[in-house]
């Protein structure tokens, strides 16, 4: 690869350690109760409220209608996708710095595996926080279950549940589109030498 697609590919892996600095997704809860909005923000290592008490508020609201308490440190996830994000960053400088286009393919590819593993198990996640309830809940609806919406949002009750990528998934995206930049530029400059030759 030409020394410009090897600094894009450099920047598109040195950027992902803003994601270490911004959530990755969002889940709002709205309804008439909390006119100021609730919500969680999911982060590479940890789940936060959006506001101060927005974890407790959420977990004493699920408690009622049976779902499991959201327990951040009990999630084997979070543990492990900084050490993904760390490996991301390393390939990628790596076949940056090296300039071989095969292994800037075999980044993105493997951006896109794991982000598609990623959410698959936040799917997976969601489904079994909304179906396994506890059935002596105080609030019991035959046939309910209270799984948010992946993306988009879904009415639960009478909360309007929203979940969307946050600043930290564009992060990820900018990284992958100049990857890819990358590669285009550095096969049309190819394709120019190949003519002039």
């Amino acid at each position: 690869m030409k020394t410009q697609s090897k600094i894009i590919v450099t920047i598109a892996s040195l950027i992902l350690i803003l994601t270490f600095f911004f959530p990755i997704w969002y889940i709002d809860l709205e309804a008439p109760q909390y006119p100021e909005g609730i919500g969680l923000e999911i982060w590479l290592n940890k789940i936060t409220g959006q506001n101060p008490h927005d974890l407790n508020n959420i977990n004493g609201l699920n408690h009622y209608i049976g779902m499991k308490e959201i327990v951040p440190d009990a999630i084997p996830e979070l543990k492990v996708m900084p050490f993904i994000i760390i490996f991301l960053i390393v390939f990628g400088l790596i076949s940056g710095i090296s300039g071989k286009r095969s292994l800037v393919y075999i980044w993105i590819v493997l951006f896109f595996v794991i982000a598609a593993v990623g959410l698959y198990d936040f799917y997976l996640w969601e489904y079994d926080y909304g179906h396994d309830l506890n059935p002596h809940a105080a609030i019991k609806i035959p046939g309910m279950a209270y799984q948010p919406p992946l993306i988009g949002s879904k009415m639960l009750l009478n909360f309007n549940a929203i979940s969307m990528p946050h600043i930290g998934s564009w992060i990820l995206v900018a990284s992958v589109i100049l990857a890819v930049i990358a590669i285009i530029i550095d096969k049309k400059s190819n394709k120019k030498e190949e003519v002039n030759a």
